[in-house]
């Protein structure tokens, strides 16, 4: 199998048209700010100094990231893995990351860039009470391109549909699967598990 050169791209897609050049806007408009205010969960793209690349899953309430002007938004950070590999990645390497927001029953989804900076200001932290509790730091974004993305993409996978939609009880417990993958910890069923989560939020 033969990889593809970028002189072979040319060959096999056309050139977008001005229009979507033109949709990618500097800063959050009216649209991108409702669009955030409604979105509950998001993905978070990194890079690292060492070239590597993360991928994070975000979620709260709808517009658990805040929209502080047309050039920042704040996003808390809630319990998880303790692993930190985007924080670590927007603090060693350039900071520059992206965002795609997700808001359930659209096809459409918003795609933010920017540059990150942490903070752990304790006014801004107790603003930012979610799930009973303050986020243990925030993720300020200044923004330097947003823009909305078709609904294909979410379109072939019927993502919102409810005849596409698997019983949880099809694969093991995640504690099983990383017990299995690590032999350490005692496998849990996945009740447990999300038991325990509710706890954690």
């Amino acid at each position: 199998m033969a990889d593809l050169a970028a002189s072979d791209l040319a060959t096999i897609y056309p050139k977008p048209t001005p229009r979507v050049i033109a949709k990618a806007r500097p800063e959050i408009d009216e649209h991108a700010k409702k669009f955030i205010a409604m979105s509950p969960f998001c993905v978070l793209a990194t890079s690292g100094s060492d070239g590597s690349v993360d991928a994070s899953p975000r979620g709260g309430n709808p517009g658990f990231v805040h929209v502080a002007g047309p050039s920042l938004i704040l996003m808390p950070d809630r319990s998880g893995n303790n692993r930190i590999d985007s924080f670590r990645n927007i603090v060693e390497g350039s900071g520059l990351l992206q965002l795609i927001f997700f808001v359930p029953g659209i096809d459409e989804t918003l795609r933010v860039g920017g540059k990150g900076r942490l903070t752990a200001d304790p006014g801004l932290l107790a603003s930012m009470v979610e799930f009973g509790k303050p986020p243990r730091a925030v993720l300020s974004i200044d923004v330097t391109e947003a823009y909305f993305h078709c609904g294909k993409a979410l379109m072939r996978a019927r993502l919102w549909s409810s005849d596409t939609k698997v019983e949880r009880s099809v694969i093991p417990s995640i504690s099983q699967m990383i017990h299995d993958q690590t032999k350490l910890g005692e496998p849990e069923p996945q009740a447990v598990v999300e038991e325990r989560y509710k706890t954690q939020l």
